[in-house]
């Protein structure tokens, strides 16, 4: 499947609209829907969705739980498989184009007013360098028509760039805007090794869709997937310029930073293509970085005990907090899942272990289990002087925060009858 085939069921709006905060203001009237705008009034051709991948929309359209979701992604975090090279005749997303790219006549939106200006935000990037491919998200603030400033937090894409700059050297890329859910997923996962996430994208595509992912070549020698709906040629320079404030997960202001300047050569896509105007902070973004977060932290979880599920919350922005439910054996599981799971994603501020006969996505439910099973003075965890997460408001100046674990878990063996719910 491609993106635009999970657009089934979505608003089309077929009135003119901006841009420029027309997006945002109409999916804040509209609930955040599913929304599909036909006719922008800065990108005639173009049309642009958002609200798409949402968490409930993502496993009703791959038809699973929230739970089998995690299940899936950590299954792909551990497999590879390679992608099918495709002639550029067989890849729609080599349609249409622009061999002068103006992205100032693309539907790249302005949602929040306090953003600095128009944002690439669910545009990934695909960079190769000294033999190496990493696959990534990163803002991308429109500075004019053929350049972005891009955010790259310290990880692997920020390393690539550091040591190509140290030679010299620029990075070759491509910017990718609308692909298929398994790909953005692979995107968004975190490793501690370099890892070519094109390969987890492709073994999940099999699993999913039992069909292999087809990538096509573009001129610059990149990659992407065939059926996307945008891809452009492209090189993170060596020049710097000013980045932010933009309104983040947290649905705070991120600050100005000095951050690379991207130069786009060429810009590909589908006719009639749509653009994926994701809205910073809202239920997309979150479920986009905080569901490969699951399985990170399902993972170190079932290395101390038997972890069933992981749900990284709303509250928590989809990033800074989650509820783990464990079968707790041992006098102690409950707190040795608490420092797993925060070791698991250590941008993690605050976890809750919770039994099995809760569901970790249903707020209520673990309030209740708070409320029955918790001692606040002898079941909770606090941890000092931690690395803390960038996206964290609260963090101290040299990056270091404190977190909290809770153990709603119900010692092993206890008679669990007067800790039963009955309805």
């Amino acid at each position: 499947m491609a993106f635009r085939d999970h657009l089934a069921g979505g608003h089309e709006h077929h009135e003119q609209v901006s841009c420029v905060h027309d997006f945002f203001d109409l999916s804040c009237e509209l609930a955040h829907e599913l929304l599909i705008f036909n006719d922008v009034k800065e990108a005639k051709g173009h049309r642009a969705a958002l609200n798409v991948l949402s968490r409930d929309r993502l496993c009703a359209r791959l038809d699973m739980t929230p739970g089998e979701v995690v299940d899936l992604l950590g299954r792909g975090m551990n497999a590879r498989s390679k992608p099918v090279l495709v002639a550029p005749e067989q890849a729609p997303v080599l349609e249409s184009g622009q061999d002068e790219p103006d992205l100032q006549l693309l539907p790249i939106p302005w949602h929040y007013r306090e953003d600095r200006g128009r944002y690439m935000s669910a545009s990934i990037v695909i960079a190769e360098w000294d033999g190496r491919r990493n696959v990534s998200f990163h803002r991308q603030f429109l500075r004019d028509a053929n350049h972005v400033v891009a955010r790259l937090v310290p990880r692997h894409l920020r390393t690539m760039v550091d040591e190509a700059r140290a030679r010299g050297e620029s990075v070759n890329i491509a910017i990718v805007n609308g692909c298929d859910p398994v790909v953005l997923l692979a995107a968004a996962m975190s490793f501690d090794e370099p890892i070519d996430e094109m390969t987890v994208a492709a073994a999940l595509h099999e699993v999913v869709y039992d069909s292999p992912l087809e990538v096509v070549q573009l001129p610059n020698g990149i990659a992407v997937p065939a059926d996307a709906e945008y891809a452009m040629t492209a090189t993170i320079t060596l020049e710097d310029d000013d980045e932010g404030p933009y309104v983040d997960i947290t649905g705070t202001l991120d600050v100005v930073r000095q951050e690379p300047v991207f130069e786009i050569h060429t810009v590909h896509h589908r006719k009639d293509p749509i653009f994926h105007a994701l809205i910073p902070a809202e239920s997309e973004h979150k479920s986009l970085m905080g569901l490969p977060r699951a399985p990170t932290v399902k993972n170190a979880v079932a290395q101390v005990c038997e972890c069933h599920d992981v749900h990284m919350t709303d509250g928590g922005c989809g990033w800074l907090a989650a509820v783990v439910s464990i079968t707790a054996k041992n006098e102690g599981d409950g707190r040795r899942a608490i420092k797993a799971a925060l070791d698991g994603h250590r941008s993690m501020k605050m976890v809750t272990i919770v039994d099995a006969d809760i569901d970790v996505g249903d707020a209520e439910r673990v309030e209740w289990a708070m409320m029955t099973r918790w001692q606040p003075d002898t079941d909770t965890v606090i941890l000092s002087g931690q690395r803390g997460s960038s996206l964290d408001p609260t963090r101290s100046e040299d990056g270091t925060t404190s977190k909290v674990g809770f153990d709603a878990t119900l010692p092993p063996n206890c008679d669990r009858a007067r800790f039963t719910s009955v309805r």
